[in-house]
């Protein structure tokens, strides 16, 4: 009789935190430094993309470890743990579980979110039978492996846990769970870092140019900012207060050339006027988005309608951010003196103190492929 085994007693404590991204704990994870480092890389101009492929590929490589020791720790309570394991998946997959474990059954299985979606049509009553042809083409390619290259018989010990042995299938089941696993966290990061790094971005400029950030609402009228609310028809990323009277209501998106339909839409999003703390602000629009196309009409549009467009794929763009401040609302700030091969060091050391947690506290950003 088989050895009963039960995945979720395999996985590492930290999985769950590894899986399922979370705005304060994923700073504390990468680490205030890392983050920093990104924010100002942003600041200068470079892409968001390029910026977090190291987060990206660090989450990778810890998510992808933690599944070697899970592979580690099956086969020492059984020798045929990889054979149970479209088995067990199917179970877990009929059943009601957290989200990061039906994550991982359907990571064993050679799925991810939208597979499932996709292949099974959501219908978890075909997942046994599916479970069934994904064992027998898994154990005919260990078999044709075999013959073309010879048996396996692949060691590893994990420190002074017990030794234990890969043959083909086991190390082709790890091979297929891992590629899943790594589709999957890779399409999760547009969700997970968008949303993460628009506060983050956001936040950092407004606190470089000397605003607090502050909670809602606020206890101060002038020189004050918050994050991500709702006033009125539509949320905003962030709302400025530069002085009584007068208001700014920030959009944000990692947008590039290639959606301007998505950017367009940005230049109508907010009402002229809004109400805090029972006073009248008269509110600007400025949308921050990663790059426009040069034919793409959108600055004259947002001229129009009295909104500001700036483009993140400018290299100093924060600086153009401080001078649209000063011509269009009298404020003035040093940034707008900053040389250009000096800004990078002037945004680290503005943001040496900055809590990044407290931009981001109370986000979820769910790992959801796209």
């Amino acid at each position: 009789m088989p050895t009963k085994i039960s995945i979720p007693d395999l996985m590492p404590s930290a999985f769950r935190e590894l899986v399922e991204s979370k705005g304060a704990h994923f700073v504390r994870q990468v680490g205030e430094d890392t983050v920093r480092k990104v924010v100002v890389d942003i600041l200068c101009g470079v892409n968001l993309r390029a910026s977090t492929e190291s987060l990206t590929r660090q989450r990778i490589g810890k998510v992808n470890a933690a599944t070697l020791l899970i592979y580690l720790r099956g086969l020492q309570v059984a020798s045929d743990f990889s054979r149970q394991i479209p088995q067990l998946a199917a179970d877990g997959l009929s059943q009601r579980a957290p989200k990061h474990e039906k994550w991982f059954y359907q990571w064993m299985l050679g799925l991810t979110d939208k597979g499932f979606q996709n292949v099974l049509r959501d219908d978890s009553s075909a997942i046994g039978q599916y479970a069934k042809l994904f064992a027998g083409s898994l154990e005919a390619l260990a078999k044709q492996t075999r013959q073309d290259y010879g048996d396996l018989g692949c060691r590893i010990k994990l420190g002074r846990e017990q030794e234990v042995t890969f043959d083909w299938y086991d190390i082709l089941s790890l091979f297929c769970t891992i590629g899943s696993q790594t589709l999957a966290v890779r399409g999760s990061e547009k969700s997970t870092y968008g949303k993460l790094f628009e506060r983050l971005v956001l936040g950092s400029v407004l606190t470089v140019l000397d605003f607090e950030h502050t909670a809602l609402p606020p206890s101060k009228l002038s020189g004050v900012f918050w994050l991500s609310s709702r006033i009125g028809e539509r949320e905003a990323d962030a709302t400025l207060l530069i002085k009584p009277g007068q208001a700014i209501r920030f959009d944000l998106g990692f947008i590039g050339r290639g959606n301007p339909e998505i950017t367009k839409d940005k230049v109508s999003r907010f009402e002229r006027d809004l109400e805090v703390n029972q006073k009248r602000y008269h509110s600007a629009t400025i949308i921050i988005v990663d790059r426009v196309g040069p034919s793409s009409g959108l600055e004259e549009q947002a001229r129009r309608v009295g909104a500001h467009v700036i483009q993140m794929s400018m290299s100093h763009w924060p600086k153009q951010l401080a001078q649209l401040l000063n011509e269009k609302f009298g404020y003035r700030h040093e940034l707008t003196g900053v040389a250009p091969q000096k800004a990078a060091g002037y945004f680290q050391k503005k943001l040496e103190r900055t809590q990044f947690e407290d931009f981001v506290r109370g986000l979820r950003a769910e790992a959801e492929e796209e």
